[in-house]
Order: C-alpha cells, then structure tokens, then sequence
C-alpha cells in the first residue's frame, strides 16, 4: 500500500486490495500479510488493523496476518483492545508478528526513545498476553481490565519477527515462533531452541517471490512493471541502511537487466509459474503483492485473473493445491 510519484492513487489501490483480498477468500488463499510503517513520503499503511477489519468484512477464511506490527508504536492497552476486536470481526483470524521497529523517524514521529524498545517491546508482549485473560492486572502501578475478551481465548496469535542473529535467539529463548526477515536467521533460532532443549521448530516455509506477476508475454510487461519494482526494493534496501544491523532481501538495483536477473522477482507465464511452484516443493507458497510499488490495480487484476484461470488448475493437477 505505497503511492509513489509513479503509482496509482491510493484510494484505488486500496480498493482494488479489499477486492482483491475477497478474490483470493474465494479462490482458497491461506493468508494475507498486512504490514505498518509510518511518517513515509510515499503513505504506506500506517493503520494495518483498520485495513484487515475491512477486509475481514468481506471475507470468510483467509488469515489476516499483520507482519510486522510495530508493537512499539502503540499504547499497549489500546492494541490488546483492538486486536481483540478484530479477532472477534474475523472470528479468530488474526496473527500478528510483532515488530520492534527499526526507523528512527517513527521513533520520534511517536515521541519513543529507541534506546528503550527492546524494553518496550517486551513489556507489550506481557501486556497483550495478560491482558486478554479479561481478568483485573496491574498495568504501571495501576490495576486496569481489558474488555471484550477476543474470539480466541489465549488472543491473536503472536509470533516474534526480526532481522538480526539476537532477534532470533530472544524469539527462542521466549518460547515464540519466529518470522525472520531474512530467511538465514531462522537457522540461527532453530538452532538456539535446540541449545535449550525446546521442541525442535517446524521447518521455515520454502517462499517464494518477493513479487509474482503471470502474464503471457513478460517482455512486453517487464518495461512496464520494473519502475515500480525498482522503487519498491530500493527503499526498502533504503531503510534497511537506517537499522544499523541485521539483513533484508531487498537490495539496490538500477537497470531492467538487475530486476530480471533477481530471484526475489518473477515475471513469467503460466507455464513458468507452474514449473517455478514445482521447485518450491508442496509445502512452499508462492505469494503476490499485486499492487507493488503502486502498480496499476488493472494490470495487477489481469495477472490475478491469468493465474486463476491459466496456473490453478495446474497446480491442482499436480496435487500442489
């Protein structure tokens, strides 16, 4: 949910996402990953919480995963009672990773010293946890109570999220799931659960693109698509230089040969797309971001549609689905 300069008009984009979210309810898909920044010139969700309640109107079964949410950012007695709300709308669909957040922008946006976060993030966890017992608690010195109790009786799923070696040894150490935002990192916090004699972690889910678009001819699309492809790695890869420490999947890159060249983009045709999910194995997932980098809402229905109609039953065939 980005509008650049090059992008569609936010408002359309996110329609076309509550459309396209209820397309995907239909048609079988398991999750949709909502994420939050705030201060960004470019107007990227800051409100990922209002975005999955109206998307939760309009669909049945599809997860609403909010990854990551900036726990930080939010007074934690507010979040315990939104995120109960919200798991009661989508009757117990919600699963957050919780992030800590790494923009100093956002820190001062909010008034939030970073040096704090780590605490801080710690204490929201703690909070939502008891928070949603519906039970009286002490809450800085004072005894408050959380109302309504959300669907599910522990609450939202809460799953620990980071980009550095520490992230994922706390997330262990914790007693969470880990979503790493570099795959390598998982290792590292597999093998932290083994130092401390925790079940051993299901294996990381074998991703697929940062980008999927099916299309009948990616040479003719690719022009079309790349400035929106570049400007969305490029920022991210942007922002990564701000944390300091850690890795991201997203790097600079300039030319239309650099994007193509990339794993973390796929531009291909049905038969590609097929033959791609096949070396992920039937426990991958292969993901979309239709309207990447503000892409027009109509060509990303055109790829949306093309998959339905040219890749599903495929992948049905081949016992992927």
């Amino acid at each position: 949910m980005r509008g650049p300069a090059i992008g569609a008009p936010l408002d359309t984009q996110y329609e076309a996402a509550i459309e396209q979210c209820a397309w995907a309810d239909r048609l079988g898909f398991a999750t949709v990953f909502l994420g939050e920044h705030h201060g960004a010139e470019d107007g990227y969700l800051p409100s990922p919480m209002v975005m999955a309640s109206a998307i939760a109107s309009r669909t049945k079964q599809i997860e609403l995963h909010l990854s990551a949410l900036l726990i930080t950012m939010h007074q934690p007695l507010r979040l315990a009672e939104d995120l109960a709300v919200l798991d009661l709308i989508s009757k117990g669909r919600v699963t957050l990773t919780a992030g800590m957040g790494y923009r100093p922008l956002e820190f001062e946006m909010f008034g939030i010293n970073i040096k704090k976060r780590l605490a801080i993030y710690k204490e929201t966890i703690r909070v939502l946890q008891t928070a949603w017992r519906g039970e009286p608690f002490e809450f800085e010195g004072r005894m408050v109570t959380v109302t309504p109790k959300p669907y599910r009786k522990a609450g939202p799923k809460i799953i620990m999220g980071g980009s550095t070696e520490a992230s994922a040894r706390r997330s262990a150490r914790m007693g969470f799931e880990f979503f790493p935002g570099h795959p390598d990192f998982y290792e590292v916090y597999v093998e932290e659960c083994r130092k401390l004699g925790k079940p051993e972690p299901k294996p990381l889910t074998r991703s697929g693109p940062n980008f999927l678009f099916v299309t009948e001819d990616p040479d003719r699309d690719w022009p079309i698509l790349a400035p929106h492809v570049k400007y969305t790695t490029n920022s991210y890869a942007q922002w990564a230089t701000e944390r300091g420490v850690g890795a991201t999947t997203y790097k600079p890159l300039q030319t239309l040969d650099d994007l193509k060249a990339s794993p973390l983009f796929q531009v291909v045709t049905p038969d590609e797309c097929v033959d791609y999910a096949k070396t992920l194995g039937a426990d991958g997932q292969l993901s979309f971001q239709p309207l990447f980098g503000g892409l027009d809402p109509d060509m990303s229905w055109q790829s949306l549609h093309l998959f339905e109609k040219a890749v599903v039953p495929k992948l049905k065939e081949e016992g992927l689905l």
